[in-house]
This record gives C-alpha cells, structure tokens and sequence, in this order.
C-alpha cells in the first residue's frame, strides 16, 4: 500500500539519513514529499523549504531535532497525519502527546529499518 510521506528536514547531502530515506521510500513505492533547510532534489524529488499544503499525506517523518521542531508544531498537526515517525534524535515529548491526543499514531522508531524489515 503507497503511504505518501513527508520527510521533514530533509537535505541533499548523501551521508544525511533524510537523504538516504527519501531513496528507500521511492524504492519502496511510497510518494514523497520534502521539506528543507534549503531548495534542493533528491531523486528527482523537490525538497522545499517552506511548508506545503499536501493532500492525502499518511506518514510524516521527522529528521529535525526537538529545537528545530518547534517552528512546525503547528504545520505538523494541521496536516493531520495518519503516522508521524520521530527518527532517533529526533524524539519529542511534547509534538508526541499533542499528535497523541490528536488521534495521530506516533512512533519513535527509525524510517530505514521499518521499511528494510517491512514495518512501514
């Protein structure tokens, strides 16, 4: 089942996790959105560095540290994702039971082995 994702943080430098999830989504079969630091493509996916409006999102996956979070609290919960996956380094108490008590399935967990062991 296609799970269109938004990969949060995303970068266009090889050795960042972001990058190499964006490849192993598309690999996957997932749609992929991206927004960044700054303007950038990844496997021919746009990375935008302002905040989208995107239809049907099931999966946002953060790849920003708490700090840098909180700028989105806003954006991320109006999306009203199915799943928001919070990549090692990245877990939040606070966006995790406010997205918690919104309904949204959180998960501190990492966006490369859920998808190498198909729990994605």
């Amino acid at each position: 089942m296609e799970k269109k994702t938004l990969v949060l943080g995303a970068s266009d430098n090889p050795s960042r996790y972001s990058y190499m999830a964006i490849h192993q989504l598309l690999q996957f079969g997932h749609p992929v959105v991206a927004i960044g630091n700054k303007t950038a493509s990844v496997a021919g996916i746009s990375i935008d560095k302002e905040p989208l409006t995107i239809n049907g999102l099931h999966t946002i996956t953060i790849y920003l540290n708490p700090d840098n979070q909180q700028p989105y609290y806003d954006y991320i919960l109006g999306l009203a994702p199915q799943r928001i996956i919070f990549n090692p380094g990245t877990e939040n108490k606070i966006l995790f039971n406010k997205a918690k008590e919104m309904g949204i399935e959180v998960i501190n967990a990492c966006t490369l082995v859920m998808l190498a062991t198909h729990q994605f």
